[in-house]
């Protein structure tokens, strides 16, 4: 049974934008959708606002879910603002969603145009809307591939001129995707597997997907392999824009292919990128040390690149998988609540 907790609890808004930035997206998908903004029991004038960048295979309303003995994120504030350990926020949930299965939230032209999406449209529209966030009071968080948008944002990365301008003011990165050669490179020959199955045909591959009623773990993650291909390396020539920096039958790098990729990881870029992240009023790094998909290798060289470079951050390691782990945004929501407060 979920019980009520002791103490007030916060609102959720439902809310219809309509992008122009993602309107006529390469992949067809929908530039009307709803999104969720958090407001808190105990408001202040103005809320600084802080985006929650959900994870590959999620959207905004997967974190409003509710578990069983655990708690939605909505519940998690509820608790952490009641208690005194964070200052009132609102927290926007924006449903960036795509066909194939998710967002790494930067401009691709394979994907769509999602940071300019964010940064342009849908973000300064919550703010004017609800009153809340602005210059100084903005942040932005998340796990995994959310994680890593929220990375490149910080990085000044993503591509859009307000980002370049220091558009956000405080970061979290939660697991997120870095160290390329180790966190994808080994998913490359799975994701030929699943090819070789419709003769190579990544078309057939995914038009098979589209129709099955449950596909298997190796197929997610060899849908995921694509969507990657499709965000860092398209190509507009094919279908959904997706070419691989190997060879589908014997699994050879092709290294100009491979080339565009590593333009898009943090661990390679960080250096060039080194001012923006200066600007920071706070930069929260984390990852689990037994991380499935490798990235704590990833995540500690960036420690040691941030340390080099001079760059005020707080690194933590813990010992846990890339799952489950939402209870890490105890530590990271109140620590972004303060810097942008």
């Amino acid at each position: 049974m979920k019980l009520q907790p002791p103490f007030p609890t916060g609102s959720i808004q439902y809310f219809s934008y309509e992008s122009a930035c993602l309107q006529h997206n390469p992949l067809g998908d929908p530039h009307i959708r709803t999104h969720t903004l958090y407001l808190p029991a105990a408001t202040e004038a103005p809320l600084p606002l802080l985006v929650n960048l959900a994870g590959f295979f999620g959207s905004g309303f997967s974190s409003l879910n509710w578990r069983p003995f655990q708690e939605s994120l909505p519940q998690r504030l509820d608790r952490l603002i009641a208690h005194g350990h964070m200052p009132p926020v609102a927290i926007l949930f924006p449903d960036c969603f795509t066909r194939l299965g998710g967002n790494q939230f930067i401009n691709s032209p394979g994907i769509g145009r999602y940071a300019d999406f964010l940064c342009e449209e849908l973000v300064p529209f919550v703010e004017t809307t609800y009153g809340c966030g602005g210059s100084g009071k903005r942040g932005v968080f998340g796990k995994s591939s959310g994680g890593y948008g929220a990375l490149m944002h910080g990085m000044s990365a993503a591509g859009t001129s307000h980002i370049t301008n220091g558009f956000w003011s405080a970061v979290a990165c939660h697991s997120g995707d870095m160290g390329f050669a180790w966190g994808y490179a080994p998913d490359f020959p799975n994701c030929l597997q699943q090819l070789d199955k419709f003769d190579s045909s990544i078309e057939g591959f995914l038009r098979h997907l589209e129709h099955k009623k449950k596909p298997s773990n190796e197929e997610m993650e060899a849908l995921m392999t694509l969507a990657m291909a499709a965000t860092y390396d398209p190509d507009p020539s094919t279908f959904m824009g997706i070419r691989l920096p190997v060879t589908l039958d014997t699994c050879e790098w092709i290294p100009d292919r491979w080339r565009n990729w590593l333009r898009h990881d943090p661990l390679e870029i960080v250096e060039n990128h080194a001012n923006a992240l200066r600007r920071l009023k706070g930069l929260f790094i984390d990852c689990g040390t037994k991380d499935q998909y490798r990235l704590h290798f990833g995540a500690r060289r960036l420690h040691r690149k941030l340390e080099e470079l001079g760059i005020a951050h707080r690194y933590e390691e813990f010992p846990d998988t890339h799952s489950g782990i939402d209870y890490r945004l105890d530590e990271s929501l109140v620590y972004l609540a303060r810097c942008v407060a």
